[in-house]
């Protein structure tokens, strides 16, 4: 008990930290240099709606904030120019010695790590067919084998580069797959079925000299999961910056084998005639993605956990003091592998449907975004969810947002208990 008191102590510590940091950063005398140092505030301006994120790190919601640490990086880096091509090996090279692998690439987030992957399976060793993605494949291996439920919404990142799918559903079918125009073995790492293993996985491909690519893009924390499968044998292994890692939401990882990692940056931006030429990463987003890389590793899962469980706890808590409600923190076990607050509650004495509280909380003013997930029956990442659940993702809850999720909650739920 002591030592979690001590570890939320210290999280606190550091959360009070970076704020005060973030206040530092635009913290400056007043007059017209205020307005110029600290910038215009174009959310305003453009009339475009603030949030607080209580659902998690997707996408259309603009993914996490980056740390102060992390923006004062990206600011920086924005005053100088540089040599793109420098900055790129030279971030990788640092990125590879911390992250404990061959060779790393700063990507365009996970979906372009994924596309320039899957060129450099099919162009190694022959830097010339970077030019013949995605249409002129006839004298290239362009199969792709893939377990039947490995299959996904991010297939087209593969299949830009003119690859086909093979599906397979047993070891069996998975032994008999390979041809001589296998090019790559893919794994989704987060998939909900499947029945052939990493392991497994990893060792039949290796007997055939074909490359294994593992997505786990939203797969942080833990924090060890960086390194853990490039050292379990994928050959390739991709991350999103803007999940977990809380970098910019327009850089990613490609994390790897050396020659694989050199191959993929022949089709990447800044060569022409490439699948990667439109997947620019620019100095800021690299200079965040390295700078948000030092970040993550100096937190620590324990203090982060129970931070979240915090959160929770306090939100279920201000529910149960007023409201016949059940909660339940459940924590899914791969991707977005964090605390997540399940509220369930007899619609019978408070008649309002979980979907109907997302679209008042999301109307209301601060307006608050609940889990996608929240009112349906099919939660992502193992969230078990059905139409009777609110969902509420608290890890990308800024300090102090979690009591104004928890009003609001109560008072949409109190008013349809009335």
């Amino acid at each position: 008990m002591r030592h979690m008191q001590s570890s939320r102590r210290k999280f606190f510590g550091r959360a009070r930290n970076l704020a005060a940091g973030a206040a530092a950063l635009t913290r400056v005398s007043a007059g017209p240099r205020e307005t110029a140092e600290a910038g215009e505030d174009y959310y305003d301006k453009l009339g475009v709606t603030k949030i607080i994120n209580a659902a998690g790190t997707y996408t259309i919601l603009t993914a996490s904030t980056m740390p102060p640490p992390v923006q004062a990086a990206v600011a920086r880096a924005a005053k100088h120019p540089v040599r793109l091509l420098e900055l790129q090996q030279k971030a990788g090279e640092y990125l590879a010695r911390r992250l404990k692998c061959e060779a790393a690439m700063v990507t365009c987030g996970a979906a372009s790590a994924l596309t320039l992957g899957t060129a450099a399976c099919m162009t190694v060793g022959n830097t010339k067919a970077a030019a013949l993605l995605p249409l002129d494949v006839a004298g290239l291996r362009n199969e792709v084998i893939v377990q039947k439920a490995h299959r996904y919404g991010y297939d087209h990142a593969l299949t830009n580069c003119g690859v086909r799918f093979v599906e397979v559903e047993t070891m069996d079918d998975y032994q008999r797959a390979f041809t001589d125009r296998t090019v790559m073995c893919h794994f989704f790492n987060a998939a909900e079925g499947g029945t052939i293993s990493r392991e497994d996985w990893i060792r039949i491909a290796h007997q055939h000299n074909v490359p294994c690519f593992n997505d786990a893009a939203a797969d942080v924390p833990p924090i060890s999961n960086l390194w853990k499968y490039t050292q379990m044998g994928f050959d390739l292994v991709t991350f999103s910056g803007g999940k977990g890692i809380r970098g910019p939401q327009n850089a990613g990882l490609l994390l790897g084998r050396k020659d694989l990692i050199e191959a993929a940056a022949v089709s990447n931006n800044p060569y022409d005639e490439t699948v990667g030429r439109g997947m620019k990463v620019a100095k800021e987003q690299i200079v965040g993605m390295v700078a948000a890389v030092d970040w993550f590793l100096g937190q620590s899962d324990e203090e982060m956990q129970a931070e979240f469980h915090r959160r929770a706890d306090y939100i279920a808590g201000q529910l149960k003091k007023v409201l016949p409600v059940r909660a339940e923190i459940f924590v899914p076990p791969v991707a977005n592998q964090v605390p997540h607050l399940l509220i369930r509650y007899d619609q019978e004495k408070i008649r309002i449907a979980p979907r109907a509280v997302a679209a008042e909380l999301r109307a209301g003013t601060p307006s608050i975004e609940l889990n996608p997930a929240t009112g349906t029956g099919h939660g992502s990442a193992g969230l078990p969810t059905d139409e009777n659940t609110i969902v509420v993702g608290v890890w990308m809850l800024e300090p102090g947002e979690e009591a104004i999720v928890a009003r609001r909650l109560r008072e949409v739920l109190l008013k349809a208990a009335a």
